[in-house]
């Protein structure tokens, strides 16, 4: 698969899924949006009326070199400026286990989004469960590339742990794309068994379907 991201060196995980997931000329909000480079390249291929929302000043400028509009924020502390249903696609890619408060998170996105991405890495993955059985020690690999005292991952979850979670707080789940990454930052699919053998679990919620519900 040719890489859709103007530097390969950039691609990041389920980037190429994203910009497949989401149609032309959406109105899309990144939530924790980094350096900018999946809005970048959605606007360029997908021509998306794309906003940004990132917590680091540095993000922020090269967010703001790259032309996009991006605001420096905590998503923890609320989407309150937003309107309910303001945006076709709410996206929190790689975040969600980072965030303090990830029910309020989650709540704001289906209140403000038709859709939602949200996509983590999968604490269920096999090999993070026998570093554990065998080593006895928290995971650090590519996946979870921190020792213990110095990762930002608070929340760490499992593809069963959100797809429960997901049918707990009556949020439509729309589709399941769960993937690993190959080689050049490809997402391969994994289909059977994605709770051991997927590295990061991917979910698109229906926002809209349960506004109406609620």
């Amino acid at each position: 698969m040719k890489s859709m991201v103007d530097n390969p060196a950039e691609i990041r995980a389920g980037y190429d899924i994203i910009i497949e997931e989401i149609p032309l000329r959406s109105r899309v909000l990144d939530l924790g949006c980094g350096d900018g480079v999946l809005l970048h390249t959605l606007q360029r291929i997908k021509m998306i009326d794309g906003y940004g929302v990132e917590l680091s000043a540095e993000g922020v400028s090269v967010c703001l070199e790259k032309g996009l509009y991006c605001y420096q924020g905590d998503i923890d502390d609320g989407l309150a400026d937003y309107k309910s249903n303001s945006f076709d696609y709410v996206i929190l890619n790689q975040t969600l286990q980072s965030t303090k408060k990830p029910e309020y998170v989650l709540a704001e996105i289906m209140r403000i989004g038709k859709n939602a991405i949200i996509s983590f890495p999968n604490f269920g993955y096999y090999r993070i469960r026998m570093q554990l059985l065998l080593k006895g020690t928290m995971p650090k690999n590519r996946l979870l590339p921190y020792e213990w005292y110095e990762s930002p991952n608070i929340h760490l979850l499992t593809i069963r742990d959100f797809r429960r979670y997901c049918r707990g707080r009556g949020y439509p789940v729309k589709r399941e794309r769960h993937f690993n990454v190959g080689d050049g930052g490809v997402s391969l699919p994994s289909v059977a068994a994605s709770n051991l053998f997927a590295q990061y679990g991917m979910f698109i919620l229906d926002g809209e379907k349960y506004s109406g519900l609620s």
